[in-house]
């Protein structure tokens, strides 16, 4: 057991020195490793309890996406089963209750044979379940139950301990607590990500103003949401509205709001977005669209404390705190004149930056594997998973449109995975669905085949869509018209369909991008 205490030792040193416990997998992994790492089983995860399932902290002999995903438990009947048992929960090899881990462990997508988990409790309350797979049935029988019920009763503890490390150093306990969100949590493998997270649990108590910046695509939406549920107005609404979208002429109305009459098409009172977000926190979406005459109002909005709906004599008193988001350089935009410098300064009071995915290419299998966990759900199927081409193909890629394009690249490609797996026939068939490993492949994600770039910021016009090729029996207006549509098409997909971002980025004209996407059959 002298691997094990040392393991051990080494995990809590990192705990007390105040790393959440999520953030750990090689601490994780070699704690586990110590305890089962010489039995004879092909794979074997050590998962803590959430609010709505189990999520992974420490996996052997599965890909490491298997971390990124969330397990609920009504979704996983196995996984229910082991955390309702008191004791060791051993599967017989033809039970007809679908293994979580089918198809995750080779590349030959083989069916678990052999299953067993246990439970770990601090007295009634589950912590979190170890599970150990094999491929060939009977594998597991010699294991004796219970030396795997005292090495089950070493992580219970160790989660206990990790559990209450974390509660002491947090000074956010009681919001952490009443925080319920819809997915879990990401805990990244990257340092830029970890020390996002850092700001954001330093800021998000306070009411300052952040200014939150980073490209299209990279997942400032989330972070705006982390910092409204780790805040004091986590009870109160999250209002957002994006300025690039609106009229010029609504803008002031939609903020501020108006009375009835205030002006010609006004047939009643309107509540901006301002009142509606009183007590809470209000988005403010490309706030570098946001037009120069109205900065003023917005300003005061913001020093003041108040508002003044179109139409009415008398201002009104908010509490409101303001998250500006921008994928614009909004110093360099000051310092032009194109945003108010005094309006700059009092939107960045902590200005935040989410950095590109292609500087944070350890979160990659994190991202995956959340991602192919919500397509499995989303499409019904057994499981779901990469193959060693396809994780190459993600690792090579240098992702111009981020995380949204990560997201939508496994959508499309598991969708065409499921089809060339099943067919037609299949594909419709709900227990078929049900029951199918589909794997995905690099043709099925539809990259181009070139490795990542250096982490200097790729324009558009760099980015040469896939499918392009030479053809020098067409005519050059046929052929120039199709590389337009691509190129056009991939810039538009990499800014997830903002035309103002994609004229921006291709250095054109918004007008003339129009005229010419009707023109190609774009519009």
């Amino acid at each position: 057991m002298t691997r094990f205490y040392q393991a051990l030792r080494a995990l809590l040193t990192r705990l007390a020195d105040g790393a959440p416990p999520e953030t750990l997998p090689d601490g994780w992994s070699d704690l586990l490793g110590t305890l089962v790492g010489d039995y004879p089983a092909d794979a074997s995860t050590l998962m803590v309890a959430t609010d709505t399932g189990l999520q992974p902290v420490a996996v052997l002999g599965l890909p490491a996406d298997v971390r990124g995903r969330h397990f609920v438990l009504a979704d996983h009947p196995r996984l229910a089963a082991i955390a309702s048992h008191d004791a060791v929960c051993r599967f017989p090899p033809d039970s007809p209750l679908p293994d979580p881990f089918d198809g995750l462990l080779d590349e030959a997508l083989s069916t678990v044979h052999d299953c067993l988990g246990v439970a770990l409790r601090d007295g009634e309350r589950l912590l979190g379940v170890l599970t150990l797979d094999a491929l060939e049935a009977g594998r597991l029988e010699t294991l004796d139950d219970e030396e795997l019920l005292a090495k089950a009763h070493l992580l219970a503890t160790c989660l206990r301990l990790a559990s209450q490390l974390n509660q002491t150093r947090s000074r956010l306990s009681e919001a952490l607590d009443q925080e319920r969100q819809p997915q879990p949590a990401l805990h990244w493998n990257s340092p830029a990500m970890r020390r996002l997270d850092e700001a954001i649990d330093l800021v998000a108590p306070t009411d300052m103003c952040v200014l939150l910046q980073g490209e299209t695509g990279v997942g400032k939406e989330r972070v705006v949401r982390a910092l409204h549920a780790r805040s004091n107005r986590h009870q109160g609404p999250l209002v957002q509205v994006n300025c690039a979208s609106l009229p010029e002429s609504l803008i002031e109305s939609e903020l501020f709001g108006h009375r009835r009459g205030a002006f010609s098409g006004a047939i009643q009172d309107h509540r901006g977005h301002f009142a509606m977000a009183d007590g809470g926190t209000l988005m403010l979406d490309e706030i570098g669209e946001l037009p120069l005459a109205l900065q003023p109002k917005l300003l005061r909005a913001l020093q003041e404390g108040e508002i003044q709906p179109l139409g009415s004599e008398r201002v009104q008193r908010v509490d409101v705190r303001v998250i500006a988001v921008t994928n614009r350089d909004l110093a360099a935009e000051a310092a032009a004149g194109r945003f108010r410098e005094d309006l700059y300064h009092r939107l960045s009071a902590f200005p935040l930056t989410v950095p590109p995915l292609r500087e944070r290419r350890e979160d990659l299998p994190l991202l995956a594997g959340h991602f192919l966990a919500d397509n499995r759900v989303r499409l019904g199927i057994g499981n779901l998973r990469l193959s060693a081409d396809a994780e190459a193909a993600l690792a090579a890629w240098h992702w111009p449109g981020n995380v949204r394009e990560l997201e939508h690249t496994l959508g499309r490609a598991a969708l065409r995975a499921l089809g060339d797996s099943l067919g037609e026939a299949g594909g419709r068939d709900p227990d078929t669905r049900r029951q199918a490993v589909v794997r995905i492949t690099r043709e099925h994600l539809d990259l181009p085949d070139t490795a990542a770039p250096a982490p200097a910021a790729p324009t558009a016009a760099e980015r040469v869509p896939a499918g392009t090729t030479d053809r020098p029996d067409e005519p050059l207006r046929p052929a120039t018209e199709r590389f337009q549509r691509r190129y056009i098409a991939a810039a538009l997909d990499a800014h997830d369909g903002n035309w103002s971002a994609t004229a921006r980025a291709l250095g054109v004209d918004g007008g003339n991008l129009h005229r010419l996407a009707r023109r190609l059959g774009l519009k």
